[in-house]
């Protein structure tokens, strides 16, 4: 408190409850100071420890405050006297880390006359707010980016899918599915604050409609690696074709048909880990031939390499949008590597995802 105290002069009752007001000002982040119309400070409470100390009565604005600090207060406190309106401002004080940020609440003290006799200025330390709005500001800059990212994705399904598709009911039926696995992909996503998601929790969220996860047909193996956001989304949209072609026409679709879906870590060749996602379906009850396969896989069947290892992905004349995503659009996305072979009674995919797309 300061040495010059505001109780004084006051009856006892009186003193009792300034005395009360006072020790809450305290208990605050609330400082209270008063100056005389001659801009000199009589008394002041809570004063904060970084402003210039010591405290004395009769100092000023110049001795209390950094010189550009009170250049704006003399000026908002000449303001009140001149024409009685209160004034308000936010001030930010340097600090040895982060600046600390208050309001200042300007107002004239007056006579039972109504002439001003003192000027009251309230200072409330608003750092917290600034930080948290300074941190919603980045959130919703995030969220804007994300936003046109997560639109940029969308308009890219719709418009292919058009291109590809018969009739309209073709093509809602198409889109319905392709948005709502993004939808899925997207709700893991921002339920871990943007942060991605979990390999297995993204497989299972595009399984669910069509398989349960212990049903026997279906193995996952390997690592349960935390996919980034963007990888999140791009990779949920590869397993949403794999299994929408495999339910209507491969492993997913007949009794004794099986699916094996594994996630390993494999070195990059310059000290990293890739990921290598390798699905495999079997269909032993398909016939011979891939006529019952949709024309979009068919239409990779004939560029593949003999060899899956490899892993590299070519330039392919592909005409379905679903091996657009599988073969051009998901690898492009993560900056990595696909593989796409069909055989007789099997399927297969690889997915390359460079380090930079995934932790573990």
């Amino acid at each position: 408190m300061a040495p010059t105290s505001p109780v004084s002069g006051y009856s006892s009752a009186a003193q009792i409850r300034l005395r009360s007001m006072l020790r809450a000002i305290r208990n605050s982040n609330v400082s209270v100071f008063y100056q005389t119309t001659d801009m000199n400070y009589t008394w002041v409470e809570n004063l904060p420890e970084f402003w210039l100390l010591p405290w004395r009565t009769g100092i000023s604005e110049s001795d209390l405050m950094p010189k550009d600090i009170a250049a704006r207060l003399t000026t908002a406190k000449n303001q009140l006297l001149t024409t009685g309106d209160a004034q308000r401002l936010e001030i930010s004080f340097p600090d040895k880390k982060n600046p600390r940020w208050y309001e200042f609440f300007i107002d004239s003290d007056k006579d039972e006359s109504g002439e001003t006799i003192g000027i009251v200025t309230t200072a409330v330390e608003i750092s917290e707010l600034k930080h948290r709005e300074q941190v919603l500001k980045i959130l919703l800059r995030e969220v804007s980016h994300r936003s046109k990212n997560l639109l940029a994705i969308i308009q890219s399904i719709a418009m292919q899918t058009a291109r590809f598709s018969g009739s309209v009911d073709q093509f809602l039926q198409k889109f319905r599915g392709r948005l709502y696995s993004l939808s899925n992909s997207q709700d893991l996503v921002t339920d871990s604050n943007w942060h991605g998601a979990a390999f297995r929790e993204l497989l299972h969220s595009q399984l669910e409609k069509y398989i349960h996860p212990k049903d026997p047909r279906l193995t996952i193996t390997g690592k349960d690696v935390y996919l980034f956001p963007g990888a999140a989304l791009h990779v949920g949209l590869a397993f949403h074709e794999l299994i929408v072609n495999s339910a209507s026409y491969g492993a997913l679709a007949c009794e004794n048909g099986s699916l094996t879906i594994s996630a390993e870590l494999e070195p990059d060749g310059e000290g990293e880990m890739d990921l290598i996602i390798h699905w495999k379906e079997t269909s032993p009850a398909a016939e011979n031939d891939l006529s019952g396969r949709p024309p979009d896989i068919l239409a990779t069947e004939n560029h593949m390499h003999d060899e899956v290892s490899d892993l590299k992905v070519k330039s392919y004349e592909t005409s379905r949008f679903g091996s657009a995503v599988l073969l051009r659009i998901v690898p492009q996305a993560v900056s990595g590597t696909a593989c796409y072979r069909i055989e007789d009674k099997s399927v297969e995919y690889y997915l390359r995802i460079p380090h930079r797309n995934f932790d573990f």
